[in-house]
């Protein structure tokens, strides 16, 4: 079976290795012609560690970025609103872990050209188009210079090549980005520890003004600093949609944040001294109603891109490639298999781009402007209780995959990434 992949990121990177694990080869085909260390930060949550955790990469993966311990969220004067343990801390057996996009990249990238072959992983190739007939697959690139390359015969072809998919676009040519008016703004700064050290924080609430922040590598500058990945957003009804990874203006984000000075956390001073500010829209694409035509199906951001919320479109990714690896192993005919993929995986994460819309962890900050109609409360307990802004955070990880509930992910977990959870560290900063 000839199993190309197009597109080399995330998704397309973890199912080589999946392929590769159930005894498959494939190629991998990129349209960069170099690959760099590029991007931001991105969190991988539990159940995208025990998948990476399978695929033999968590311990480069622990030390390349920071276990996150408690995920905090605040309003925008800076007061408390909820706290929780995360990842081994919380009882899951995997950690959760804060990396710079790039690394993972790399880490991912390294494995798969050592284990299925350098000469296997092809950069340059952009795809321009994917055809089909009676004896498999016909997949035409171009390369850097726009000039068509030589066709490539498949059995099986997996589109990989994210949102903007030009292999999705043939089988939906007049589909639409969906955008609901909230642009984001992203940097990583070198900054002292905040609060924990290991702290997720969510601040403020899209209708003012949203902040992530999180640590993606320790001791950075040698001086005990860290590089702190922050994410800025906000929704306006009249927005128009930014360009694509565009370079940010501090004039267009740091108004927003000007008054953001809590004794935990300097947000100016952090948006000020960021190496690089990128700008991006929150967009994603309706459900669809089938990703396999043929012998051609699509896979991550390609057959199911999903607000950045959640920290799951990675996750989600990574897990198609594992189920897709395990339906071809087993194949007897390659349609059936992409189609038993397609109907184990589509329902499930179409679930999941409607509840990054409607409700996601981000929700607990929405609720709480709401009942406290955006002004100073007294403590958080005279507005919603701690209950119910956890009620909150579990139902979006059972919608997720990652709950520990019994019949959810969370029980495929123990076991795969060691059984002594770490000792739950305190954290004195949280009611600040």
């Amino acid at each position: 079976m000839k199993i190309a992949i197009v597109g080399g990121g995330i998704g397309g990177l973890a199912l080589a290795l999946s392929l590769h694990r159930q005894g498959l080869l494939c190629d991998v085909y990129e349209a960069v012609p170099a690959v760099r260390e590029l991007g931001v930060g991105i969190t991988l949550l539990p159940h995208a560690m025990h998948e990476l955790a399978e695929l033999g990469l968590q311990p480069e993966l622990e030390a390349a970025g920071i276990e996150n311990f408690e995920s905090v969220f605040y309003n925008r004067y800076g007061q408390f609103i909820y706290w929780e343990p995360r990842g081994r801390h919380a009882g899951y057996p995997c950690p959760e872990v804060g990396i710079h996009r790039g690394k993972l990249h790399r880490v991912l990238y390294e494995a798969v050209r050592d284990r299925i072959g350098a000469d296997r992983v092809h950069l340059g190739h952009r795809c321009a188009r994917v055809e089909q007939d009676a004896g498999g697959a016909i997949l035409r690139f171009t390369g850097a210079d726009g000039a068509a390359m030589p066709p490539v015969r498949a059995d099986v072809v997996v589109a990989c090549d994210g949102i903007n998919s030009a292999v999705r676009r043939q089988f939906y040519p007049d589909e639409k980005l969906a955008f609901a008016g909230i642009n984001t703004w992203r940097g990583v700064t070198l900054h002292a520890p905040i609060l924990s050290g290991k702290s997720y924080v969510r601040i403020g609430s899209l209708e003012t003004g949203k902040m992530v922040v999180y640590p993606i590598a320790d001791n950075a500058d040698g001086l005990g600093r860290q590089l702190i990945n922050w994410v800025a957003e906000i929704r306006r009804e009249d927005a128009a949609m930014h360009g694509w990874n565009q370079p940010g203006r501090l004039r267009d984000v740091l108004p927003l944040f000007k008054d953001w000075r809590f004794d935990w956390l300097d947000a100016p001073a952090l948006i000020r001294n960021a190496q690089h500010i990128f700008e991006y829209p929150m967009v994603d694409r309706d459900p669809v109603a089938r990703w396999t035509f043929g012998r051609v199906t699509l896979l991550g951001d390609a057959a199911h891109p999903m607000y950045p919320r959640g920290s799951n479109g990675a996750a989600q990714a990574i897990i198609d490639g594992r189920v897709l690896a395990q339906q071809l192993a087993a194949a007897v005919d390659v349609p059936a298999a992409l189609s038993a993929y397609e109907a184990l995986r589509l329902p499930l994460t179409a679930r999941i781009v409607q509840q990054n819309r409607r409700a996601p962890p981000d929700f607990i900050l929405s609720k709480v402007e709401e009942l406290s109609a955006g002004q100073r409360f007294r403590h958080i307990d005279d507005l919603i209780s701690q209950d119910q802004l956890r009620r909150l955070s579990d139902d979006y990880k059972r919608v997720a995959g990652f709950s520990l509930d019994p019949g959810s992910c969370g029980d495929e977990l123990p076991g795969s990434c060691g059984d002594d959870p770490r000792p739950v560290e305190k954290n004195k900063k949280r009611e600040s």
